[in-house]
């Protein structure tokens, strides 16, 4: 039998309007694509599984094609390895990120940033809000609510253009890790 490994789905854009999916119901998606070991946190579309060694992109692309043939809508879908997550976890990213009044939250994406994109973003600060990239992920680190930002309205972030991804709060991530692969 071929070697099991262990990795974690982050999708966006389910459980958002009239897009309900019981966590049952997207575990069964997983385990009808032959997962092993499959989990669910909380209902915002991150799965935790298990399944013989594949690429990142192609775990994607499989998830992505079965969801969207299997649901009727395109379900944009970020995989990686539980090793990959840890590191995210316990990323020491901006000095005050652990400080009372920041929240720090990242970003999946398929691929990482060019590098002029990377430069682009990080250049980007406003007193409540700054950027980091490292590899396929964005980090972004929040002064207060994230609701309360106006960080995406500037001209030079839409300017940018940055491709599809989906976001989490770094307490999310973190407690996934902490109950699923620490």
């Amino acid at each position: 039998m071929a070697k099991r490994s262990q990795y974690v789905a982050f999708m966006r854009g389910l459980n958002l309007g009239r897009r309900r999916l019981s966590m049952d119901q997207l575990r069964g998606h997983f385990e009808e694509l032959g997962y092993d070991e499959v989990e669910t946190y909380i209902a915002s579309g991150n799965v935790i599984f298990q399944t013989a060694k594949k690429s990142d992109a192609k775990l994607a692309s499989e998830i992505a094609d079965h969801l969207q043939h299997s649901l009727g809508y395109e379900v944009d879908t970020f995989v990686r390895t539980a090793a990959e997550v840890r590191e995210i976890a316990v990323a020491e990213i901006f000095p005050q990120q652990n400080d009372d009044g920041w929240n720090m939250h990242v970003s999946f994406l398929a691929k990482p940033l060019p590098p002029k994109t990377t430069k682009a973003l990080e250049a980007i600060e406003t007193d409540e809000d700054l950027f980091r990239v490292v590899g396929r992920e964005i980090f972004w680190l929040r002064y207060g609510k994230m609701s309360d930002s106006e960080v995406w309205n500037l001209p030079e972030m839409k300017a940018l253009r940055l491709p599809t991804s989906t976001m989490r709060n770094m307490n999310t991530v973190r407690k996934l890790h902490a109950k699923y692969l620490a």
